[in-house]
C-alpha cells in the first residue's frame, strides 16, 4: 500500500482558541503552533493577493501543505477559483461546498461533473465536500450522485449526515448508506455528532458513544483509498476542522454564545491522535 496520511489543521479551527491553546492571535504564531504540534498542513483560503507572500514564505519556513476551501454555485465559479489557486500556486487540493442544496436530478450531475473536469483541466484536485445546505447535503441523493458519477471524489464529513438524521443510533440502512460513499472518499473532515448538535466533545480518553462511529467510518475510508494503486508521494489529507463558537456548544446560549463548554484545542490534539493511529489501523 503507497500512500501516506497528511494531518491538516482548519485555519478556521484556529479562531478563539481558549484552554490549553492560550490565545495564539497573529498569523505567525498559528502558523508555528500547528506546526510544532506536529500537524502536516493546513486547510484554509486562497489568500488575497497582498497576503500571498507572506503566506508562501511562513508554509515554507514551518515545512507545512496548504489546501484551500471553495464555494462555487456554478461552473462559473469554480473556473474562476481554480485560475486563483493555480496562481497562488500553493494548493494541494480543493476541499468544495457546492452551494446548490434545492439542485436535483440531471442539473446537479452536469454541474458535479463539469467542477471533476474543470479539476482535471487545472491539475488541481478538487473533492465535494458532504455538507448540509449543499448539493450533497442529502445522504440519499449524494449515494444517487455516485450511481452515475463512480469516479467522483468526496470529502467525507459524516457529521452533517448524523445530526441531519437524528442518528442516536446508526441503523443498518443508515450504515449501508454511509458505507456506499466511503470509497469515493479523498479526504475526511473530523468532526464528531450526536445526531442533536454538529459539534461534540468526545472527551478526553473518547469515551463518547458516537466516537466509534465515526472512527469506522474513518478508517473505512482510509482501507478504501490505500487499496487504490497510489504513488509514494500521493496523500490522504484529514482535516481537523472543530469550529469555533458559536458553531461549537457554549455555555451562554442566551447571551453572546462566546464561552465553549470544552478545550477545543485539546479535543483538536486529540483527534490528530486518534487518526493517526487509525491511519496505522488502516493498513494491517
Amino acid at each position: 500500500m503507497n500512500g501516506k496520511l497528511q494531518v491538516e489543521m482548519s485555519w478556521w479551527g484556529m479562531n478563539g482558541l481558549h484552554g490549553t491553546a492560550g490565545h495564539p492571535a497573529g498569523m505567525e504564531e498559528k502558523v508555528k503552533r500547528i506546526a510544532e504540534n506536529g500537524f502536516d498542513g493546513i486547510n484554509a483560503f486562497v489568500p488575497p493577493l497582498e497576503e500571498s507572500g507572506r503566506w508562501k514564505e511562513l508554509l515554507e519556513q514551518y515545512g507545512l501543505a496548504y489546501s484551500v476551501n471553495a464555494y462555487p454555485t456554478c461552473l462559473t465559479d469554480m473556473a474562476e477559483f481554480l485560475e486563483k489557486a493555480a496562481a497562488f500556486g500553493k494548493v494541494r487540493y480543493i476541499n468544495a461546498q457546492v452551494m446548490k442544496p434545492f439542485l436535483t436530478g440531471d442539473s446537479a450531475l452536469e454541474l458535479l461533473s463539469g467542477i471533476d473536469a474543470l479539476s482535471r483541466q487545472a491539475g488541481i484536485p478538487v473533492y465535494i465536500e458532504t455538507h448540509r445546505g449543499t448539493i450533497t447535503q442529502d445522504l440519499i441523493r449524494t449515494a444517487q450522485f455516485l450511481e452515475s458519477l463512480p469516479s467522483l471524489e468526496l470529502t467525507i464529513d459524516y457529521s452533517h449526515y448524523v445530526v441531519a438524521g437524528e442518528l442516536h443510533t446508526v441503523s443498518p440502512e443508515a450504515e449501508a448508506l454511509l458505507q456506499s460513499l466511503l470509497p469515493n472518499a479523498s479526504s475526511i473532515h473530523t468532526r464528531i455528532s450526536n445526531g442533536e448538535q454538529i459539534q461534540i466533545d468526545p472527551g478526553e480518553a473518547g469515551a463518547h458513544p458516537m466516537l466509534p462511529h465515526f472512527a469506522r467510518w474513518w478508517e473505512s475510508a482510509m482501507r478504501h483509498w490505500r487499496q487504490a494503486e497510489r504513488n509514494e508521494n500521493d496523500c490522504f489529507p484529514v482535516v481537523i476542522e472543530l469550529g469555533p463558537a458559536p458553531y461549537a456548544i457554549t455555555l451562554d446560549e442566551s447571551g453572546s454564545r462566546t464561552t465553549e463548554i470544552s478545550d477545543r484545542w485539546a479535543q483538536s490534539l486529540y483527534l490528530k491522535k486518534l487518526v493517526q493511529q487509525l491511519w496505522d489501523k488502516s493498513s494491517l
